[in-house]
């Protein structure tokens, strides 16, 4: 389920990086500092490409960790945008942007075809290396941490280029929504969660997580 899930978010996706409007702006500042649109693009195109690279990669006889052990892990989180794993995601989207808009969508359209053959044929139970960071997640974990960066840079991307946000369908939004309430509970408690979505007059002023 996790898997066809994401392969609808990609597509998603893929088409939406067509949309004339962000290859217009692709040199403009994007809603996210230190970042134009192309590089966002690119960013969001690597939710795709960095499915395979990661599916080849040789994998560590290491126990997978748990999704919200993965975000707690990762350097990337915590708001400084200039520490070494920010400026690495931001300097890599913007090479990538450097080939252009229409080159970014060719290459997703043929990486989302050959894992439309690859991603059914792979055990339930299969493990993967990711590599930034590095630790070992089932599989299907690994999508779930792609459907979250689909989620929302799609919306940064949306923003950036004056245009709606295309809408995921339940299947691809529904683990997004797990694995980000886990989180904000591990990280802000149950209290602040539960007064955050049912009482406005005692919620905390916020619960984000990424």
């Amino acid at each position: 389920m996790i898997r066809d899930a994401y392969l609808a978010a990609a597509a998603i996706l893929t088409d939406f990086l067509d949309d004339p409007a962000i290859e217009a702006a692709w040199n403009a500042p994007s809603r996210l500092a230190k970042m134009t649109v192309g590089g966002v693009a690119a960013h969001l195109g690597s939710a795709i490409g960095r499915v395979p690279l990661t599916l080849d990669a040789p994998l560590r006889d290491v126990a997978p960790i748990s999704l919200v052990e993965h975000y707690t892990r990762a350097t990337w989180r915590g708001g400084n945008i200039d520490n070494d794993a920010n400026r690495m995601l931001r300097d890599d989207g913007e090479a990538a942007a450097g080939a252009g808009a229409q080159a970014l969508v060719k290459q997703c359209r043929g990486q989302l075809a050959a894992l439309r053959e690859r991603l059914p044929a792979e055990p339930a139970d299969r493990l993967v290396h990711h590599t930034r960071g590095p630790w070992t997640l089932t599989l299907d974990d690994f999508l779930v941490t792609r459907l979250v960066e689909i989620a929302v840079h799609l919306d940064d991307l949306a923003v950036s280029v004056g245009r709606q946000a295309p809408d995921l369908p339940e299947a691809a939004l529904a683990p997004v929504f797990t694995v980000l309430t886990r989180l904000a509970v591990h990280e802000h408690g149950p209290t602040a969660v539960l007064r955050a979505l049912t009482r406005a007059e005692r919620a905390p002023a916020s619960i984000a997580v990424l």
